[in-house]
Formats: structure tokens, sequence, C-alpha cells
């Protein structure tokens, strides 16, 4: 019996496992993002010069500036979010004292539009006022829990790594591989990341797994074929 009560107490509860796959799928989009832009922008660079340095300098570049432009962007974005959630469990606060009564009946309204009768629904609101009123009120009415608040700073570092990781494949194939095979490694390698950050992305959304590789593949091609093809024109130009 007690392993049984252990056994289910370990088991994950659907918000936080909500919240870690919403954390994995912005990770997965990270370094999708990481691999696209750094291979588009080192394919199109090797279009128009072979010289192995120009090529490291200019993924590094993109890789710095890429990391921490989502970085900063997830930052920015969250503390948005983090600041429009500590409003609403001040005003949910406000209320609580000004206005006890009225929000016990919305709360047991709410209770009662999830499917339980009125009588429990109205027992259960009274239990969860007492023990912990704006708790009850954040979780059932605004999707909140006060004690995990979005954390900007996490939502940054984890971008800047997911990116990072990322826009470290295709630098390493290009500036790796002999000249001869420089482009064909990193190509080669982009779809390869990309298929596998596409069938990830598919599967964590639930969506159908070959529709999402293609997409996600066909998506990096035309971008690497696209930057190779200016890149190649500069090149020719002389610029």
């Amino acid at each position: 019996m007690k392993e049984t009560q252990a056994q289910t107490h370990e088991e994950p509860h659907e918000g936080g496992l909500g919240t870690r796959l919403n954390w994995l799928r912005a990770a997965v989009l990270g370094a999708n993002d990481g691999v696209v832009s750094t291979a588009g922008l080192v394919v199109g660079v090797a279009g128009a010069t072979g010289d192995r340095s120009t090529l490291l300098t200019a993924g590094l570049a993109g890789l710095l500036a890429g990391s921490m432009s989502m970085a900063a962007g997830e930052y920015v974005s969250v503390s948005t979010q983090r600041d429009s959630e500590k409003a609403a469990l001040a005003v949910e606060k406000r209320e609580l004292e000004e206005t006890p009564e009225a929000e016990l009946d919305e709360l047991a309204g709410m209770l009662e539009e999830k499917g339980l009768s009125a009588q429990v629904a109205r027992e259960a609101a009274l239990q969860l006022t007492e023990r912990d009123a704006l708790r009850a009120h954040a979780e059932v009415e605004l999707g909140i829990d006060p004690d995990e608040l979005t954390n900007p700073w996490h939502a940054a570092g984890a971008s800047f790594l997911a990116f990072t990781v990322g826009a470290l494949l295709p630098l390493l194939a290009i500036v790796l591989p002999p000249a001869s095979l420089r482009l064909a490694v990193t190509v080669v390698s982009v779809l390869a990341a990309l298929a596998l950050t596409g069938w990830w992305s598919a599967r964590l959304g639930e969506a159908p797994v070959g529709r999402a590789v293609l997409r996600n593949m066909g998506g990096g091609a035309v971008a690497m074929a696209v930057t190779y093809a200016a890149g190649a024109l500069l090149g020719a130009a002389g610029v």
C-alpha cells in the first residue's frame, strides 16, 4: 500500500508536465533556429569564398549575434508575461480583501463549471479558501501557480544555450572538413539535424511527423540554396 502511494505521489502533475513540455518545445525550436540561421550564413559566405578563417569568423559572429538576440528577446517576452502574472495576482489579492464573499461565490461557480455539483463545488470552494484563498483563485481562475511564476533569466539562458548548440553544428561542419567536402558535409549535416528537430517538435506537439520533418528540411534547404546563390553572385562580382 505504501509503495502504491509513493508511486502515485511521484507521478508528474499535469501543470508541471505541461510546463516542462513547453520548455522542451522552446528548446527544440531554439536549436532549430540556430541550425537554420547559422547554416544559411556560413553557406552563403562559402558561396563567395573558401577561406577557412573567413568562414569561422562569419559563423562565430552569427552564432553570438543569434544567441544573444534570442536570449534578449526571450527575456523581454517572459518578463512581460511575469509582470502580467504578478499584476493579475495583485488584483486578485485586493478583491479577496475587499469582497471575500463575492470571490467565494465566484470560485464556487468556476468549480461548478468544471463539473462539480453545486453543493460539492461550494464545499470545495470553502475548503480551498480556508487553506489558501489566493492560491485557489490563482490556479482555478487565472491558471497561475503563485510559487512558479515564469523566470525571464531561466528563459533567456535556455534560449541562449539552445541556439548555441544548434548553431555549432553548421559552424563545425563548414570549417573542419577539407575544402572540397565542406559544402556537402554541411548540407548533409544540417538536413539531418533539421529532420531530427522536425521529428522531435512534431512528437511534442502530437502532430504528423512526416509533414513536420519535410517542412523543416525543405525550409532549411531553401535557406541554404538562397544564401549560397547570393554569396556566389557576390563572389563572382568581386564584392
